[in-house]
């Protein structure tokens, strides 16, 4: 079976550790990664679910944010203390995006991007900016996110907001308990692991954009995302069987946010958002494709298109 995604297999060895839950490496990957997207200052956290529920935490506002979006950033949303509504966007999968505008400062959402002087290009200095390391990121780990900016008192206080409400220490009995806080922080298993892929981000990214190219010029499509490559088909179900017939796994990023009971909010429709949620599927996309893999699924895709549809696969970023 051809995978979705690709997932890198490390050994680790825990006993170089000083600190298991905390130590040097933590950071370390906080560094590389604040330095490679052009920011002063970061924190790390378990998951980037929890760097957004801590960064919105009791702000008491409402966020207007895409449908097509995944149902982790509603239950951050939601637990922190806050409300949603929605906009009827479809074109910011794959790519980040701004959940909040405060007026003073923005927190932008870029769980499925990460560039090189990122922050630098999409934030001013207040900004929090969002990054997950989740296994099928682009920086993919055994799990994490983080936030950077290039405001201190900011990241400081969501530092020991993830670490029990305690000033950081790499020595667990030099800490001082300041508020209670919650348990959210990066261990350093989870910063050992993402450090490590990241340090071969580069080179993945050079063969992602490879296969983006071949997938394009194939398919006829435009697609630019790092982390997605999603097509728009008419009868999705058909069509992820078709490929499953041929060893070929699909995915669906995302249902229409605004159509599950637990999310909708009533008076707001998003067509354009119900419409695409039915129709796009993400084909296999990542840096250890062979080129008979690759060409086994343009061939399965645009066989597909010329046998059930009758109409040309469109593409979606």
């Amino acid at each position: 079976m051809i995978n979705l995604f690709h997932i890198n297999n490390h050994t680790l060895h825990t006993s170089q550790y000083t600190n298991l839950l905390h130590d040097q490496i933590v950071t370390d990957f906080e560094d590389v990664v604040k330095r490679y997207v052009g920011a002063k200052y970061a924190v790390t956290f378990n998951s980037a679910t929890s760097a957004i529920f801590l960064s919105l935490l009791n702000k008491n506002v409402t966020l207007e944010v895409p449908s097509l979006i995944p149902p982790v950033v509603l239950n951050a949303i939601i637990t922190s203390g806050n409300k949603h509504t929605f906009r009827d966007d479809v074109s910011w999968v794959g790519d980040s995006y701004v959940l909040h505008d405060f007026g003073d400062y923005k927190i932008v959402d870029s769980a499925q991007k990460l560039e090189k002087d990122q922050y630098i290009k999409e934030c001013n200095d207040e900004d929090l900016m969002v990054f997950s390391f989740y296994p099928t990121k682009p920086v993919g780990g055994s799990d994490g996110g983080m936030i950077v900016s290039n405001d201190y008192e900011k990241i400081k206080k969501l530092k020991e907001m993830a670490l029990n409400g305690m000033s950081y220490s790499h020595n667990n009995w030099e800490r001082v308990i300041k508020f209670a806080g919650y348990k959210m922080y990066m261990n350093s298993m989870q910063a050992d692991i993402a450090l490590r892929n990241f340090n071969l981000y580069e080179d993945k990214l050079s063969t992602l954009n490879r296969v983006r190219r071949i997938y394009n010029e194939s398919l006829g499509l435009s697609n630019t995302s790092h982390h997605l490559y999603r097509i728009e088909v008419q009868n999705r179900n058909d069509f992820i069987d078709h490929m499953r017939k041929a060893g070929i796994s699909c995915g669906i990023h995302y249902e229409a946010a605004h159509l599950h009971p637990v999310y909708e909010v009533k008076g707001v429709e998003c067509p354009l958002s119900s419409e695409t949620s039915k129709k796009t599927v993400s084909i296999p996309f990542h840096e250890k494709l062979t080129n008979s893999e690759i060409r086994l699924i343009i061939e399965k895709v645009n066989e597909y298109g010329r046998k059930e549809l009758k109409v040309p696969v469109k593409g979606v970023r």
